[in-house]
């Protein structure tokens, strides 16, 4: 191949390689300044040399597939070899600015807390545990994630993390300079949660300080991206999560899951009561575990009926503002035995009665309009 040949071909392969994102971070690689060379050799080999962010990055073969495959598809590219380094720490200072949008790195932010910010947040909380919480967190992140949206989650339930096992997440975070990269489901949800950093099934024993900095860096130190809605898996009741979570996310609006129980109802009004003392909105509240569905079609009320209808109109008439009950959940052995597997029912089972619901739930969360409260319109006093 001619000099000029190969000066003609080299643009049309970093054109290529601009439709190469990086798994992580999800963006292309020659926007991110990954590459490091392109050489072209007489018979139409290339070798392009690849900037890893860490030297051990796990989804290395997969950069090495998408790039032999854009690259090879280049007219005149014989063959492709991806020759991998690893980022300088200058250089991940660099990308770490480049990706927080600061020239000098600066102090990390909470983004979905600045005026801006177009993420739909929401805290999904409940009075007390064992209502199916973080069932119907996870289920509604990727019936969310289904319908197109960009989607993270925060395992905000520190001692009880349970929603990497039931999004099917294994992986752990990796790091560019102290910014975390939060692995991602193959559902292509973002997912952090304190399980990732702990050894096996080790309990986490911390009190009120330490929780509130886990989750600062859960907010301002993970690399979310552009994301359109991101939910929190509180834990159970009204202490430090949920006062922390007020004070970093003061625009989150809470999401209330009960049951049908009376004792249970009356646990989640003291929950969503909560929204009165943080002025945060309250979306709605969920009724998880409504009726277990006989054979025969008959619907057996395990746990009695009409509890989330209660919390609604109490936290109504509370708030001052319309509560709604935005769905009833069925009782199903298909949610549990979904979320042990780590594929949630809303996608390995949509037909089910209690996907459905989910779904009901999830499109009305997902159509909801934004805010334009601490925006600015663009408009001048006549």
């Amino acid at each position: 191949m001619s000099a000029p040949a190969i000066a003609e071909l080299e643009p049309q392969i970093r054109t290529a390689l601009s439709k190469v994102q990086d798994p992580e971070i999800r963006r292309p690689v020659t926007e991110l300044d990954m590459v490091r060379s392109i050489d072209i050799d007489a018979d139409g080999g290339v070798t392009v040399g690849l900037l890893l962010t860490v030297a051990g990055c796990p989804l290395r073969d997969t950069l090495q597939t998408d790039i032999s495959r854009e690259v090879g598809a280049v007219p005149g590219v014989t063959s492709v070899r991806v020759d991998f380094g690893v980022m300088t720490e200058q250089q991940r200072r660099d990308l770490q600015s480049k990706l927080r949008g600061s020239a000098g790195g600066g102090e990390p932010v909470i983004p979905f807390a600045q005026p801006g910010s177009r993420t739909r947040v929401y805290a999904v909380a409940s009075g007390k545990g064992g209502v199916g919480k973080s069932s119907v967190t996870v289920n509604l992140a990727a019936a969310l994630a289904a319908r197109g949206l960009s989607v993270g989650v925060v395992d905000a339930d520190i001692y009880g993390h349970s929603v990497p096992r039931m999004l099917g997440v294994t992986d752990r975070p990796t790091r560019v300079e102290d910014m975390i990269m939060p692995p991602q489901a193959a559902h292509g949800l973002k997912v952090i949660s304190i399980g990732m950093f702990t050894q096996g099934n080790a309990a986490v024993v911390w009190r009120g300080p330490m929780l509130h900095r886990a989750l600062t860096q859960f907010l301002a130190d993970v690399y979310w991206g552009d994301l359109d809605v991101l939910l929190l898996d509180l834990p159970p009741g009204t202490g430090d999560v949920a006062i922390s979570i007020a004070q970093l996310l003061p625009t989150a609006e809470l999401l209330v899951v009960t049951t049908p129980q009376l004792a249970a109802a009356e646990v989640a009004e003291r929950a969503g009561a909560i929204a009165l003392q943080t002025h945060q909105r309250l979306v709605g509240v969920v009724e998880n575990m409504s009726w277990l569905e006989l054979p025969s079609g008959e619907r057996m009320e395990v746990f009695g009926a009409g509890g989330g209808a209660r919390v609604a109109e109490t936290l109504s008439t509370t708030i001052g503002a319309e509560v709604p009950l935005l769905g009833q959940i069925p009782l199903d052995t298909r949610v549990r035995e979904a979320g042990d597997a780590g594929d949630p029912v809303v996608l390995s089972d949509a037909e089910s009665p209690a996907a459905v619901a989910l779904s009901a739930v999830a499109d009305r969360l997902a159509v909801r309009r934004e805010s334009l409260a601490g925006r600015s319109l663009g408009l001048s006093p006549a």
